[in-house]
């Protein structure tokens, strides 16, 4: 399935944050979206996921989603979003409580989505006993047990520290390449939507227009930040963004 956008603007009263973006997410790409702080992302998610309506325009989920799937969409955010008080299996199983499966069905998709994000080990730990890096590896399988057509990502990684970050890039990669999910990723850090994006959407700073497409070509499994091409598109990313970037900083921090 795929997702399009068609001229989509959106008004928060006389505040326009959103303007005119067209854009599809192919089934099968990562699509990384950055941008200067405040220019819209978390907001043209939202759209994308259908929990805030444009004021113009449209998103349309165009063909099926895959054989299995409970939400066609599902997101993924920084925080975790774990209940303390519940296991990993309980937290997972948090999202297909909903819906009519058997209790050998839920089973199924629990142990599957472990086994999956390499949790298996950690079925019955509650998250007080888990880093950060696998809490988030949790919110991944919990979002996955659904068999989504397209996972919303949040800056699932920004609340990490960059040794962990790292290492769940990699896992991202590791799952992207044994099994090609679709993903809309908002990003701040422009060394993630190289490393991740096979697109990299630039907006503006608000209202948000699309500036640039930029297309990355390399397979995600051999990226590096020291591969010299790799480095120059992160290096034209924030060129592209360091003015705008200065002064959406500056209007935070005065307003």
């Amino acid at each position: 399935m795929d997702l399009k956008v068609e001229n989509l603007s959106h008004w928060y009263g006389d505040l326009q944050v959103l303007r005119d973006i067209n854009l599809t997410i192919a089934q099968g790409e990562i699509v990384c979206v950055i941008g200067p702080s405040g220019c819209g992302k978390s907001t043209f998610l939202r759209h994308l996921g259908g929990l805030e309506q444009p004021t113009e325009g449209k998103v349309l989920q165009v063909g099926e989603p895959p054989a299995g799937s409970l939400n066609p969409l599902t997101y993924v955010f920084q925080d975790f979003a774990l209940l303390p008080w519940r296991t990993v299996e309980g937290n997972v199983s948090l999202v297909l409580e909903g819906h009519k499966l058997s209790r050998a069905e839920v089973d199924e998709r629990i142990t599957d989505v472990l086994a999956r994000t390499r949790l298996s080990d950690f079925r019955q730990a509650v998250p007080k006993q888990l880093s950060g890096g696998m809490k988030q590896r949790v919110a991944i399988a919990r979002a996955l047990s659904v068999n989504p057509a397209v996972l919303l990502m949040d800056e699932p990684l920004s609340a990490l520290d960059s040794q962990t970050r790292e290492l769940l890039m990699d896992d991202l990669i590791d799952l992207w390449t044994r099994e090609n999910f679709t993903s809309c990723y908002i990003t701040h850090n422009l060394a993630e939507a190289v490393r991740l994006g096979h697109k990299v959407v630039v907006l503006s700073r608000r209202p948000g227009v699309i500036r640039e497409i930029v297309e990355i070509d390399t397979p995600l499994a051999e990226r590096s930040l020291s591969d010299p091409g790799i480095a120059a598109i992160q290096q034209a990313l924030w060129d592209m963004m360091r003015e705008e970037a200065q002064t959406a900083d500056m209007e935070l921090a005065e307003g």
